[in-house]
């Protein structure tokens, strides 16, 4: 099996490379295989067959407890790291104590620090806005801290007791107003995670030409967690893109959260490269995907720049109740596998598949999701619409 690496800052990527998968929970039996078949479509059409993705299986979520009796294996996070690259399907979270999120948990084990959530307008899309076509932005939502640490207390716990003492007798804090009833929680925002992902944004819109990085933040009110994010953001600008913002290759401004998302609304062709922490990133991410035609067609990935390492997933849930009737759209991880073959630099085969994706929303060929909204939709299963989309390459 031949690995992706990074050398001298760069990915290599062989003609024949290794992607582990994890196939998922709920519909992600049915989406990860059609994802799988249509990626190997493309990248045979694109490059004559010169080029192959080799998948490998592996396991996390309920497929995996079922095998080998746990929710994330440490085989599959070594098949991650070892690896690089890979994509899963939605996965379901642990009912009772353990891990909080199997998702949560794959990103901070192999720290990756980028939520990135690509939204754009695809032709023959319904919108419950005038002109979604203006919305074309990238999110950066930082992915290990901030609400994802996960650092809280239930109310009426020791810990809790505890927590409120010594806010109270040794900080002197006074602002608690019920705090035999409040749970707690803290939300670390730091200087190097917030640098980070904000030079990530910014080496993002440099390298595409993208007119401007907006930090969104609510820095008005949190001033030394949301506050220090835009604060450090505008130092690391000045700091390592003087020339870049002296000669107007790039914009570097911010947005209070609640402001940023009347404005994208109103008028997001104002926008191009968003970053934020990772609540107000949860928010933006879903509305600006709900402006295109919603969470069914909006692809994701979560990245260590640094290390190379990166997950590109579905960024909807595991969706029981429509699992296996050849219902569910597979656009989002579709399109998350786009965003993967771009990442390797096997851009050709990934515009084959928008191309094709948006030449069937135009003919008004969609899953039901989408087809009941288009003015001349024809509503296709999932494996029909997986066999159109290839014929359509």
């Amino acid at each position: 099996m031949a690995k992706i690496i990074k050398q001298n800052g760069q990915l290599v990527v062989p003609d024949v490379a290794t992607v582990p998968f994890i196939e998922g929970d709920g519909v992600g039996a049915e989406i990860t295989p059609i994802c799988r078949q249509v990626v190997d479509a493309a990248v045979r059409k694109a490059y004559n067959g010169q080029k192959q993705i080799e998948w490998k299986e592996v396991f996390a979520g309920g497929k995996a407890n079922e095998q080998v009796g746990e929710w994330l294996p440490q085989a599959t996070l070594d098949a991650f790291s070892k690896y690089l690259v890979g994509i899963k399907g939605p996965l379901m979270t642990p009912v009772g104590g353990g891990i909080r999120s199997l998702n949560v948990a794959l990103r901070q084990t192999l720290d990756l620090y980028v939520c990135l959530r690509p939204v754009r307008y695809f032709r023959g899309i319904e919108s419950p806005v005038k002109h979604p076509e203006n919305v074309d932005m990238c999110i950066f939502r930082e992915n290990t801290e901030d609400i994802y640490a996960g650092i809280e207390w239930e109310a009426g716990s020791d810990e809790a007791r505890k927590f409120f003492r010594f806010l109270h007798d040794d900080m002197g804090v006074n602002k608690v107003r019920f705090p035999d009833t409040s749970g707690f929680g803290v939300k670390p925002v730091s200087r190097e995670g917030s640098e980070r992902l904000i030079r990530s944004a910014i080496e993002y819109a440099l390298t595409r030409n993208l007119p401007s990085v907006t930090l969104v933040h609510k820095g008005n009110i949190m001033k030394f967690t949301e506050g220090g994010f835009k604060k450090w953001g505008y130092e690391l600008a000045e700091r390592e893109y003087g020339e870049a913002l002296k000669s107007g290759r790039l914009i570097v401004n911010d947005c209070i959260c609640d402001a940023f998302l009347q404005n994208a609304l109103i008028k997001p062709q104002d926008y191009s490269v968003i970053a934020t922490m990772n609540l107000n990133g949860d928010y933006i991410s879903d509305m600006l995907a709900a402006q295109v035609g919603g969470i069914g067609i909006a692809p994701g990935a979560n990245i260590n720049y640094v290390s190379g390492h990166a997950i590109f997933e579905a960024t909807h849930g595991i969706a029981p109740d429509i699992a296996g009737k050849d219902k569910v759209n597979p656009s989002s991880i579709i399109l998350s596998a786009v965003m993967m073959l771009d990442y390797i630099g096997w851009k050709e085969a990934g515009r084959l598949i928008t191309d094709a994706m948006e030449r069937l929303f135009v003919q008004g060929c969609a899953t039901a999701d989408l087809a009941r909204f288009m003015d001349h939709g024809k509503s296709v299963g999932s494996r029909e619409f997986r066999e159109k989309l290839i014929e359509t390459l």
